[in-house]
């Protein structure tokens, strides 16, 4: 792959502070905190702990249809199978039946007689075994002993649409008037547009492992984005107190989203069978269940109309969406928030009506995915804009631009949001011009006007995405910084380690304050013994929140040292500097740990607290007006794609990627998670396929088909484009972030829009660019066999 060289992208740490002088951990391509512990198979999660004495294990018994009511259970017959410990149902449980992330409306367990299975593959029982075989080999008997009656069940999101089945009531985003906008429009369209789900396919799958401790506490190792969610799910179950109920995160295999919300029901279960027990519990499903209990990327189906001018301008635009929001609420209802506050993504739309429908399906209950939303509704504008360009016969590069935000005057969010930091129009000039667009589009065309059945695609997308919590009060976070009396740093914060770095840069801001290296700091796991009331890791804010608690409390504690170092050495405290493992002051060179010694002996303070909480954030969720995100950040890809016309495969030829990470924390780490986004990306849009077994009333209806590797597909190694140009736009965050960087977590996943348009111009080829290709998202080989064949109809 053709990648920047690693001296570009060595960024200098914001001066701050006296500490900031000189060789900062801060801006450089730092290489991850576990790295050599990954590569060597050393790095333990939470199925890698030495198990206790005793420890049993637990599994699941799961409906064997997808709409239904109990008639009977006949746990009898599992309580007697070999290795057997225990079994339990929803009945059983001490306290709520319920792990609803924000309604009350989600059992663990799905009830008892007369009682309604909600999806195929929702638990039913839970089995305590000596062995995790034993206890799978008792669970299996579900098909069995679950005996029910069958009810017609619901699978897409039109279908419960038109049932008048939500899990929460529509939302409504307006300004302006755009039903007469459009009518009064030169020009309209409109445009039909399905974009499916998406398995998370964390490699390490959902695990808890619950530990009853002394007086009635309980220790869980959860694999969790959320561990403070999980503490208050576990508490509620075992109607017991908060302060009783442990929850510790080292790393996770993972996480997309998918272990926000959804761990709860495993945290809950082993909790629950530890309890009963007395022993340690374990609860590790294999892949095949994980997919058919647990929820993913929502699929959206979209129906709208747009009114624009000769230039592609969109004047009016309205919009439908429909989310397949699942069986319950999960989350629901802020992806539909952030769905319909990003349907803008980097256009200025001067009337607009969007109306946000999260249906209620007989499939898993459907939950965050990197984008939470985001993607679903960017997606949507950028559809519309290639088909407004394609019917006026110009370059799609050429209308969105005509669309962008700007400066004055259209500026503004349909939510209300002022777009006060844009550098997009600054991003794709150099976009444009490195990627050599223009020449390559003509070279293109001249491509396709000789080959009959190879055909080229090209499409250059940007991206806006806002980086906060939709919910104002989760914005905030809290961090510990213990200095030891030999200079070593040991940091605990409320955010998880998933694989994406979040440890490193937090270590790298907390050497950064001191002037240490980053060999000198080390991050503990994620305790809620430690930190409280954390926020989950999600919405792309690990680092902003956790690094400027982290920064917080590193701060105090030079300040303490700075003052100390006054008074004993003389000089102001603000004169004090910490550099390269040392403490100057005075005319004098010390090192860290010799002053750390002499404050410990002065008795000064070497610990702190920290806190942060995202200033000038407010949402009304009534209006879906305010101020819903601290800042935004901005990118965009170019993509050239390869398509065999005969058979629907394709290769991506070149991918280039200029993206905005502010002023990088560490560069290496940011690049690595752009180029992961964008591969993850293009997985959803080109070949990830959720398939269900249609509701024609057999046994299998409502199964899903596509649960485990063989049956569906994600992107390897392979699909990587064998030219791969991926840079950092260089400039830094003009709203005060950590350090001035950017979140890079989410905003990254919206780049291969650039894929899918790119397919959807070699689709359009065929007809000479003269038909709109009906693609549908994912643009699998069968989607684009389907779409080829429409548009040579429509040219015939």
């Amino acid at each position: 792959m053709n990648k920047p060289d690693a001296a570009d992208l060595l960024v200098a740490g914001t001066a701050q502070h006296a500490s900031a002088q000189a060789a900062s951990v801060v801006g450089r391509g730092l290489p991850h905190e576990s790295a050599h512990l990954h590569v060597a198979g050393a790095a333990p999660y939470t199925d890698d702990l030495p198990e206790l004495a005793g420890t049993l294990h637990a599994a699941l018994g799961l409906s064997p249809i997808a709409h239904g009511v109990i008639e009977s259970l006949h746990l009898d017959v599992v309580r007697a199978m070999p290795g057997v410990v225990d079994v339990f149902a929803a009945r059983d449980i001490p306290g709520a039946n319920d792990c609803g992330a924000l309604l009350h409306d989600e059992p663990i367990l799905a009830g008892e007689v007369g009682d309604t299975l909600r999806y195929l593959g929702q638990p039913v029982f839970a089995v305590v075994a000596r062995t995790r075989d034993a206890a799978r080999r008792a669970a299996a008997l579900a098909r069995q002993v679950v005996k029910a009656r069958a009810l017609p069940p619901l699978l897409d999101a039109p279908a419960a649409h038109a049932a008048q089945q939500y899990v929460l009531p529509p939302m409504h985003l307006q300004r302006g008037d755009a039903v007469s906008a459009i009518a009064a429009a030169p020009r309209r369209l409109r445009a039909r547009f399905d974009v499916g789900g998406q398995e998370q396919f964390y490699l390490e799958g959902q695990i808890s492992y619950a530990i009853p401790v002394e007086n009635s506490g309980l220790k869980l190792y959860c694999s969790t984005q959320h561990p403070s969610e999980m503490q208050h799910h576990v508490a509620h179950v075992l109607q017991r107190p908060a302060h009783a109920v442990q929850v510790e995160c080292r790393r996770m295999g993972g996480g997309f989203g998918g272990k926000e919300s959804q761990s709860a029901l495993f945290a809950c279960v082993a909790a629950v069978a530890a309890v009963r027990t007395r022993s340690p519990v374990k609860l590790r499903i294999d892949r095949d269940d994980d997919f058919l209990i647990t929820g993913r990327r929502h699929p959206f189906h979209f129906e709208a109309e747009v009114g624009f001018d000769e230039e592609g301008r969109l004047l009016g635009a309205a919009a439908k969406m429909l989310s397949n929001a699942g069986h319950s609420a999960d989350l629901s209802g802020p992806v539909m928030t952030r769905a319909l506050c990003h349907l803008d993504n980097a256009y200025w739309l001067p009337h607009v009506a969007v109306h946000g429908y999260s249906t209620k399906t007989n499939t898993q209950s459907n939950t965050a995915f990197r984008g939470f939303g985001g993607p679903q509704g960017a997606i949507a504008v950028e559809y519309l804009i290639d088909s407004v360009a394609r019917s006026l016969g110009r370059d799609a590069l050429d209308v969105r631009r005509a669309n962008l935000y700007g400066t004055a005057g259209n500026d503004v969010t349909p939510y209300g949001q002022v777009v006060d930091d844009n550098c997009l129009h600054e991003l794709l000039d150099e976009l444009e011009a490195s990627s050599d667009y223009r020449a390559r589009r003509v070279a293109i065309g001249e491509f396709n006007a000789t080959s009959p059945v190879l055909k080229k695609g090209l499409a250059l997308t940007p991206l806006k995405f806002g980086i906060s919590f939709n919910v104002t009060h989760l914005n905030q976070a809290g961090a510990l910084v213990h200095v030891y009396t030999d200079g070593s740093v040991l940091v605990n914060h409320g955010g998880t380690e998933m694989g994406q770095g979040l440890n490193t840069k937090v270590a790298q801001v907390v050497a950064h304050e001191l002037g240490l290296e980053l060999c000198a700091v080390r991050c503990s796991a994620t305790d809620t013994h430690k930190v409280a009331n954390t926020s989950a890791t999600a919405a792309s804010t690990g680092s902003d929140l956790n690094g400027k608690a982290a920064q917080h409390a590193a701060q105090q504690v030079r300040e303490r040292l700075a003052d100390f170092c006054a008074a004993k050495w003389g000089g102001s405290a603000a004169e004090v500097i910490f550099r390269n493992g040392c403490v100057h002051l005075a005319g004098q060179t010390l090192p860290f740990a010799d002053v750390v010694q002499q404050a410990y002996l002065a008795r000064v303070q070497l610990w702190s607290d920290g806190f942060y909480a995202t200033p000038g954030l407010h949402w009304d969720k009534a209006t879906l007006q305010g101020r819903p995100f601290h800042y935004y950040a901005y990118g965009a890809a170019v993509s050239e794609v390869l398509l065999d016309t005969l058979t629907g495969e394709w290769r991506l030829l070149r991918a280039d990627v200029l993206h905005d990470a502010g002023r990088s924390l560490n560069p290496a780490i940011d690049i690595g998670q752009i180029e992961g986004a964008f591969i993850q990306g293009m997985g959803w849009l080109t070949m990830e396929e959720l398939v269900w077994h249609p509701a024609d009333g057999s046994p299998r209806a409502g199964l899903l088909l596509t649960h485990a590797p063989s049956t569906y597909k994600i992107p390897t190694a392979n699909d990587c484009p064998t030219d791969f140009r991926v840079r950092l736009f260089d400039r830094p965050n003009v709203h005060d972030s950590i350090h001035r960087s950017k979140a890079v977590g989410e905003p990254p996943l919206l780049l291969p829009f650039s894929v899918f348009f790119a397919l959807r111009d070699a689709v359009s080829a065929v007809g000479g660019h003269r038909v709109d290709p009906p693609l549908q998202a994912p643009a699998t080989p069968e989607a684009l066999l389907r779409a080829i064949t429409a548009v040579q109809a429509a040219s015939a």
